[in-house]
């Protein structure tokens, strides 16, 4: 089979004006719970895309680690490519994709950092391994394996059972200011409902040819 030939049908659902959340907000949060509920695989892995200072984009999969009236927040090393990025560009791009679904969406706006407060209490739920983990991994740099394996078992041993959180590991939130969200339909004439609004402004909405 030819890579043209792939095709999907989508005709699961629709996405009209008269059913669209009053916020962008609730309409995410109930999206999200549909996800959860269909047991979509990784239904908080979403793709981050940032540009480098040529301007040059760069995406990856980050996973969603909380939502409010705030933004969507994600946690990484602060010195890897993306960190470093978005110290230079403090804007970015998320991408949720639910397949099974027929659904995306996009949010777009200004990158800030969580408190250390919020990365501490994120970082101190996770799994031992992971906590040594952001100790271990200089993020986006050159690595061999076997290195990564000494270093781990290294830092294992001098960290013992409660390590501090690393200066350089925590979180971003996204604040956006457009919210897509694409349900597919048949014929490839899907729906694209859009939340804009200036920062801290009120949200208004519009429809996108598809």
């Amino acid at each position: 089979m030819s890579v043209a030939d792939i095709r999907q049908k989508y005709e699961k659902f629709e996405l009209l004006e008269a059913s669209l959340a009053a916020t962008p907000l609730e309409q995410f949060t109930l999206w999200f719970n549909e996800a959860l509920h269909a047991q979509v695989p990784e239904p908080n892995a979403m793709t981050l895309a940032t540009t480098g200072p040529t301007g040059r984009p760069s995406a990856r999969i980050v996973l969603l680690k909380g939502f409010d009236e705030r933004g969507f927040v994600f946690f990484t090393n602060y010195a890897s490519r993306k960190g470093s990025e978005l110290a230079a560009n403090p804007y970015a791009s998320l991408l949720f994709f639910w397949p099974a679904l027929e659904r995306q969406v996009r949010l777009e706006g200004i990158i800030e950092k969580v408190s250390a407060a919020e990365s501490d209490e994120y970082y101190y739920s996770r799994p031992l391994g992971s906590r040594i983990g952001a100790w271990v991994s200089p993020q986006s740099q050159p690595i061999s394996r076997a290195e990564l394996e000494a270093r781990t078992l290294e830092l294992t041993e001098s960290l013992g059972v409660s390590p501090a959180r690393p200066e350089h590991w925590g979180g971003y939130r996204l604040k956006p200011d457009y919210i897509e969200f694409w349900q597919g339909r048949p014929s490839r004439l899907h729906d694209r409902l859009v939340f804009k609004r200036e920062i801290d402004g009120p949200w208004s909405s519009l429809r996108l040819a598809p």
